[in-house]
């Protein structure tokens, strides 16, 4: 039965549904949804270390805070709850709050219940933790150190899984190969930051023993059952709800369930619904980042460039636990491991280690930015040493048209594409040739300008049964086989013949509203206006499955492909209906233009919400071949995605689209700062269904890598402490740093979907880093060995590649320095000041408590408690983190009027201080002269700031200290100021600014 319609949907770039709402301010966020009366505010007491025990937790004088209704620790969470399923089998614990150690700066250890947020975090700010600091790791090789600290006891040791495998014949191959050619490649931390953060309302019925949660979780819902477990209760027992809207998530928010779970039981020992929003600080600093990664990967190549073998060697950083559904970072990209290129022969070494950093989930792209970094790199490594053309090394490499589908050595099944074509195509219309007559031109002039490439598949519709790879084929065959990817879609008809569509796919700015709307008013020919999409989930009405949930691309290929499914049945049974109606053959059904027509005559017909509405005004009416319900529900899951092999091979994806960029990146001669001067991105998805939304998610995605391969890293100390806690450390490109991309289509349907659909959102994420890192590459070494690149691509690191090392300086000035300690970040310097007083009066100074009043940043009052010891009262601040201070100050080994050493020690919300300064005071032709040599310790949110804000922040602060001291001094003496003011340029000479 073939439709007449007037024009379709599909294909175009239509109005989004959602804009209306969403640009007049009526979104529906977390934030905004009502909450029950008597709802409570959950705030957390977050770890300053890294890695230290929990010695003691104090939580008294919280608990008599104004407004408190709980204070909730780790244990208390513990005798509630059961350990997190953890992705492999491994003996470790894994909690979704400390219990005994804290093993990453972030990690909450204290649950504050008040009546709202601000009396929750003063409460929070008043409990007292002792902790024992541990010794830290953070770079992912050294944690396999036999001398590592080791963050699980119970494990022995920091790898928690490591698996070999082998496909075809990889030795053969190396052996019979005229060259083995390889690199080492570092990927760093990165992370996505959506403008809304985690959220999480929740309540518990004491009555049914179950949990009510609303969270901005976007799935997958493989982890309600994770959920469930840990709160001890059956899976009908937790009702998970998610908003109408989400403020982005790019793959994070699916890292905010264990923050259902800690809610859930706030909830239940506060007697009442507990709300939490988190803020940016604690999302920047213990929300979920992407996985760094350390590998090594070598391939066997002919003399042509031809790959003939890979060699994988890959560490995965996940941080202080290792969380569901991670490693599947790692396993996501398993059967790709060969890209687009026909490469038959495969081995591969995959070790997950813990580190003291914040636990790893999925960002947009998740795997496909640390695969293809190595492998593109790999590529540009092959053409140089073997002087061959970067462009015809991956032509020479790609898997031919006529092979699709096409099985790689690892499992996948790639379902269609033309790479060839696809690549030729961006060659001609993205104006290759040109590029590279400017790049001629700029190398004339000496101005250094490079072109990139790179050439990746972006894989859609995860397998569920992918990161089952990680176990043995015995231990999968123990725990029984896990594939597929279920997808559902509802559709029902209501009395007046309006259409409601409801699917279990969260969105986050895809559209999801407006292209179901397309393609189910496509399929009945009615307007769009005329169906009505829901897209939030609720685990107890709506129809869902361990899959469900909007990540890896699955929308447009699974999500609206079920929906094309529902939409055909449900129309099939209209068309009986009709047939019956209109006395017509079935086949000369014809829907259009919100009628039901005979195709030969026109004129005989029903408007569509007459014959949908049969069902509900004369079921008695209907055809016995349709039942009595105008409601199609569908549960798809492609044959394809079956389980792992016994050989370890995995179809790990449904679709394969395909990308090839390329792009000219040049290098200021004066600052060495990277600019890209031309960006081409050629995609085949398969079939478009909206291309303006579709350039839209790639734009995207390339905004969110350019990010990646030039500002955007999570750093830590050696210590562990964060130094990325800012958005003035952790740096976001604006619309000045993303130029606007070229961007291209080819189109090669995909025969596995029901639209024919591939995803679209996360390829840019994958392909552009080392796109542009190629680009530098050429741009710094046309030829011969290729630099080692490692992002963010900045300045700072390309500048010893143009003008050499920085010479040392003649007369080296005594700078403060910032270095990693046990417990926080530690700071040294020195200064001196020449003031009119005397040696006496500045000693008596010394030992007046208004002296420090005046002269301590931040003091509210100075109180004597000895002849040398004193207690101050301070607030102090470190960019937007600002908090009160309890000082204890005292005076020791006195020498008067000589010497003396200052020390302190400071607790408060902003963590830990302290330190000590040795005072000296020696005559001079003008006076005293004051000289000083300290060392400070700062942990706690200070140390966690950020590295820019907190060492600058500190200078200033300790030399304020400093500072005043002098100025304060000098008071004594005639005329001071004007004199002092030429002096205090010295303190800078000295070593303090």
């Amino acid at each position: 039965m073939k439709d007449t319609v007037t024009e379709t949907l599909v294909g175009r770039s239509v109005a989004r549904v959602e804009d209306p709402a969403l640009l007049s301010g009526h979104g529906r966020y977390i934030d905004d949804l009502p909450v029950a009366p008597g709802t409570l505010a959950l705030a957390f007491l977050r770890s300053p270390h890294g890695h230290a025990d929990i010695r003691s937790i104090d939580t008294a004088e919280a608990a008599r805070g104004p407004g408190v209704v709980a204070v909730i620790t780790g244990q208390d969470v513990a005798a509630r709850t059961r350990s997190m399923t953890v992705g492999v089998k491994a003996d470790v614990e894994c909690w979704p709050m400390a219990v005994d150690r804290v093993r990453y700066v972030g990690e909450p250890l204290v649950m504050v219940v008040a009546t709202d947020r601000y009396l929750a975090e003063d409460a929070a700010d008043l409990v007292a933790v002792d902790y024992g600091p541990l010794g830290s790791v953070v770079d992912p090789v050294a944690a396999l150190s036999d001398d590592a600290p080791v963050l699980h006891p119970s494990l022995g040791g920091n790898l928690i899984n490591e698996r070999r495998f082998r496909y075809g014949d990889p030795e053969a191959a190396f052996e019979a190969a005229s060259s083995r050619i390889g690199i080492d490649v570092t990927y760093p931390r990165s992370a996505c930051t959506p403008i809304e953060t985690y959220g999480v309302i929740a309540n518990y019925e004491p009555g049914e023993d179950a949990y009510d949660v609303t969270a901005n979780f976007q799935g997958p819902f493989s982890i309600h059952a994770v959920v469930a477990r840990s709160l001890n209760v059956p899976g009908n027992r937790l009702r998970l709800r998610t908003p109408p809207d989400s403020g982005g998530s790019f793959g994070i928010k699916q890292g905010v369930f264990p923050y259902m779970i800690l809610a859930g039981i706030a909830a239940r020992i506060a007697g009442a619904p507990v709300k939490w929003i988190e803020d940016r600080l604690e999302h920047l600093s213990a929300s979920v980042s992407a996985t760094n990664r350390q590998t090594r990967i070598e391939a066997a190549v002919e003399a042509d460039g031809r790959i003939t073998a890979l060699d994988w060697d890959q560490i995965e950083d996940c941080g202080a636990h290792l969380r569901a559904p991670e490693p599947a970072t790692l396993y996501r990209m398993h059967g790709n491991m060969t890209g687009a290129y026909d490469i038959q022969n495969l081995a591969i070494r995959n070790r997950v280690v813990l580190t003291n950093k914040t636990p790893t989930g999925l960002n947009r792209g998740f795997g496909g930015p640390q695969i293809y970094f190595a492998l593109e790199r790999l590529m540009d490594a092959i053409a140089r040493e073997l002087g061959l053309d970067r462009l015809e090394v991956i032509r020479r490499n790609l898997i031919p048209a006529g092979a699709f589908p096409y099985r790689t050595a690892s499992g996948a099944l790639y379902d269609s594409g033309d790479y060839a074509t696809a690549l030729n195509r961006a060659v001609a219309e993205g104006g290759l040739a040109e590029l590279y007559a400017r790049r001629e031109k700029a190398r004339a002039e000496g101005r250094r300008y490079g072109i990139g490439f790179a050439c990746v598949v972006e894989p859609s519709v995860s397998n569920m049964g992918y990161i089952t790879t990680v176990l043995t084929p015995e231990e999968r065959a123990k725990a029984g086989p896990k594939n597929g990817a279920q997808a559902t879609a509802t559709i029902a008809i209501d009395p007046l013949g309006s259409v409601t569509v409801k699917v279990a796919s969260v969105p986050q700015g895809q559209g999801h509203r407006t292209v179901l709307a397309q393609v189910v008013a496509d399929k009945f020919a009615l307007p769009m206006e005329a169906v009505r999409v829901l897209a939030d989930v609720d685990t107890m009405r709506d129809a869902w499955s361990i899959a469900s949930g909007n990540y890896a691309s699955r929308f447009a290929p699974a999500v609206a492909g079920a929906t094309e499914i529902a939409a055909t049945r449900l129309r099939e049974k209209l068309a009986k209906v009709a047939a019956t109606q209109l006395n017509i053959a079935l086949e000369d059904v014809s829907f259009e233009g919100g009628r039901i027509r005979a195709k030969g005559n026109p004129d005989n017909s029903l408007s569509f919400a007459r014959v949908a509405a049969t069902a509900h005004w004369s079921p008695g009416t209907l055809p016995d071949c349709v039942d009595q319900t105008l409601r199609e529900t569908v549960y798809w899951s492609p044959p394809e995605l079956e389980a792992p092999t016994a050989e370890d091979g995995i179809n790990s994806s449904l679709c394969h689209g395909f990308i090839f960029d390329f792009c000219g990146v040049e290098i200021d001669p004066e600052t060495a700062e990277p600019k890209i001067d031309r960006y081409v991105t050629m995609h085949d998805c398969g079939r478009i269904l909206h291309p303006a939304m579709v350039d839209g998610q790639v734009r995207g995605g390339f905004a969110q890598a350019v990010g990646a391969a030039f500002l955007e890293e999570y750093a830590y100390g050696a210590d562990g402490s964060f130094q990325s806690g800012t958005l003035a450390d952790y740096l976001l490109p604006t619309v000045i740093e993303v130029p606007e991309p070229v961007i291209l289509h080819h189109e090669t349907p995909s025969p596995f979907t029901p639209l024919g659909a591939k995803g679209v959102g996360e390829g840019n994420c994958m392909s552009t880093p080392v796109c542009i890192a190629n680009a530098v590459a050429d741009a710094l070494a046309p030829e011969g060995d290729s630099p080692d690149i490692v992002l963010p691509v900045t300045a700072a690191k390309l500048a010893p590649h143009i003008f050499g090392d920085e010479p040392a300086p003649k007369d080296p000035v005594p700078e403060t320095k910032a270095e990693a300690t046990t417990g926080g970040r530690k700071l040294t310097g020195n200064g001196r000041a020449v003031v009119q007083a005397s040696r006496a009066d500045v000693w008596q100074m010394l030992l007046d408590p208004a002296t420090l009043d005046a002269i301590i940043p931040g003091s509210h009052g100075v109180q004597k408690v000895g002849e040398t010891r004193f207690k101050a009262d301070v607030t102090l601040g470190v960019g937007p983190v600002r908090g009160r201070y309890k000082a204890d100050i005292e005076l020791s080994d006195l020498d008067p009027p000589n010497a003396v050493t200052l020390s302190g020690q400071a607790v408060g919300a902003l963590g830990t201080g302290g330190g000590h300064g040795r005072i000296t005071l020696t005559d001079t032709d003008d006076g005293t002269e004051i000289a000083y040599r300290y060392e400070a310790e700062i942990g706690g949110k200070v140390a966690s700031v950020g590295g820019r804000l907190l060492d600058g922040a500190a200078k200033v602060v300790i030399g304020e200290f400093f500072r005043a001291l002098a100025r304060y001094c000098g008071g004594a003496g005639p005329g001071p100021l004007a004199r002092l003011m030429g002096l205090f340029h010295r303190i800078t000479k000295g070593g303090q600014s």
